[in-house]
């Protein structure tokens, strides 16, 4: 028999480089699909190639996890109020905060078991780099979203826990929710001493639909609510004599007589809740405070605010210089600006000012997009537990929450209780609680607007507001703000 011939020894060494090759490819490709799998389906590479047991946990925590988020986003699309809840409540938060907490740590470690699978140091020097720096952008991706998601359900919960401290859940009256909104410069400490304005926002409990009764700073000879300690002691009206005995004096005479306050939590603004229910004969359910310093971090935060200017309105005056104006015409203000529209009293009067307030205010609910404070959702968290306090109870976010998003697509009416329809010297105080009832009718029925007819918006402007002195301001009694302002 002949002998086989013989390779040279080259052509052996080529062929095993060869093999060499495709074998180091094919372990490359399968440390790459090891990860890729561990991306899109966690455990899923520890079932093909690692401890299973670890791999059945993983994969089954992972499909459980998706049909939570499933039936999660169902149930919030067919219910809001539930969306609304578990944004809200402080313990769902704090199981979601921890959950995004561990599934960080899981995944990451499942990534890194995903590189020990795929036998790095079997790989050629360049495999070894392209898949060590592959694993540590996708493990610590992945790992830092969830880290920040994390982040900011805490910012979330630590909000909902430090502004909504109320204690006590209030129901509805005569089917509305009446909250005291208070503005001021201090701190919730000092609130009274600088009062800016009150307004009680009085909320369809079933449809959101909002009517924002302002209530001016100067008026006074009004009277007390009934059984409260105020009525009490000014049981014929607060009428001590111009100035220390108009509205936003009442937290300065409660601040020297305390004693008979004793077991009041808050006495100033236990006072001037009984003064507003004894003006307009609302029962107020709850009270926030707002910081004007912490509404220009609001604005800013959600990016500004669009507002008709419709005359010069002056930076400063009225004991400092004026250093500047806001321009005329239909422009997006930044915070600074947003609140000096709504605070300058330079070249106009206490009523003009309070029209414009209610024209931010309107602006502010109709312009906010939901899409605004999710993008921007840390910044605008921030801003607000600096700028509201209230004794709302975080038990309660949810349901204002619902009522805020009915309230968005409607329009907003307003009754201010001034000149001219009022006396603030010497109100008028059934006539007052006849047209706040008057207006909450009209916003409850709008075939009913008969009594309480939109007047129409006068030509004249005045101070930045439709309207005069004389006249009225079109934004203080309106059916619709959007249109008056």
């Amino acid at each position: 028999m002949g002998q086989l011939p013989t390779m040279p020894e080259t052509a052996w060494a080529t062929m095993r480089a060869t093999a060499d090759d495709r074998a180091a490819r094919v372990r490359y490709r399968r440390a790459l699909m090891l990860m890729v799998m561990t991306l899109v389906l966690p455990g899923s590479a520890q079932l093909v190639a690692g401890n299973r047991r670890v791999g059945r946990v993983a994969t089954r925590i992972w499909v459980a996890l998706i049909v939570a988020a499933v039936v999660g986003a169902v149930l919030a699309a067919l219910d809001h109020e539930y969306a609304f809840w578990f944004v809200s409540d402080p313990r769902a938060l704090g199981a979601i905060r921890l959950a995004l907490m561990v599934l960080a740590v899981g995944w990451a470690l499942l990534f890194l078991d995903a590189w020990r699978i795929g036998q790095p140091l079997s790989l050629s020097l360049g495999h070894r780099r392209t898949v060590v720096g592959l694993n540590g952008v996708l493990c610590f991706s992945v790992a830092g979203t969830l880290l920040f998601g994390a982040h900011l359900v805490g910012v979330q919960r630590s909000f909902i826990l430090t502004t909504f401290s109320g204690d006590t859940v209030h129901g509805t009256h005569d089917g509305r929710y009446n909250v005291l909104l208070v503005g001021g410069d201090s701190g919730a400490g000092r609130w009274g001493l600088r009062t800016d304005s009150m307004t009680i926002a009085s909320i369809d409990a079933s449809t959101g639909k909002t009517v924002l009764i302002g209530l001016p700073r100067n008026m006074t000879d009004f009277p007390f609510a009934k059984g409260s300690v105020m009525r009490k002691a000014w049981p014929h009206g607060f009428n001590c004599g111009y100035p220390s005995c108009e509205l936003n004096g009442v937290n300065t005479w409660v601040g020297d007589h305390l004693s008979l306050f004793k077991g009041v939590k808050d006495p100033g603004m236990d006072a001037t809740i009984s003064a507003a229910e004894g003006i307009t004969g609302l029962k107020v359910s709850y009270w926030s405070f707002v910081n004007l310093a912490g509404f220009r971090d609001l604005v800013d935060a959600v990016g500004g605010v669009t507002l008709d200017v419709r005359q010069p309105i002056p930076v400063g005056g009225l004991g400092a210089d004026v250093t500047g104006y806001i321009k005329p015409g239909v422009r997006k203000l930044n915070g600074f600006d947003t609140l000096w529209f709504a605070r300058s009293r330079d070249s106009s009067d206490d009523y003009s000012r309070m029209a414009r307030q209610k024209c931010v205010m309107n602006a502010m609910l109709h312009q906010v997009s939901p899409e605004t404070v999710l993008t921007k959702f840390e910044k605008i968290a921030k801003a607000s537990s600096q700028m509201i306090s209230t004794d709302i109870p975080a038990t309660e976010v949810d349901r204002f929450m619902g009522l805020a998003l009915k309230a968005k697509g409607q329009p907003v009416a307003t009754l201010s209780l001034v000149p001219p329809l009022v006396d603030t010297a010497h109100p008028d105080i059934a006539l007052i609680r006849r047209k706040v009832d008057a207006a909450i009718r009209a916003s409850e029925h709008p075939s009913s607007a008969a009594h309480h007819h939109r007047r129409k918006s006068p030509s004249t402007v005045t101070g930045g507001s439709i309207g005069s002195l004389h006249t009225g301001y079109a934004a203080n009694d309106s059916t619709d703000l959007t249109d008056s302002c």
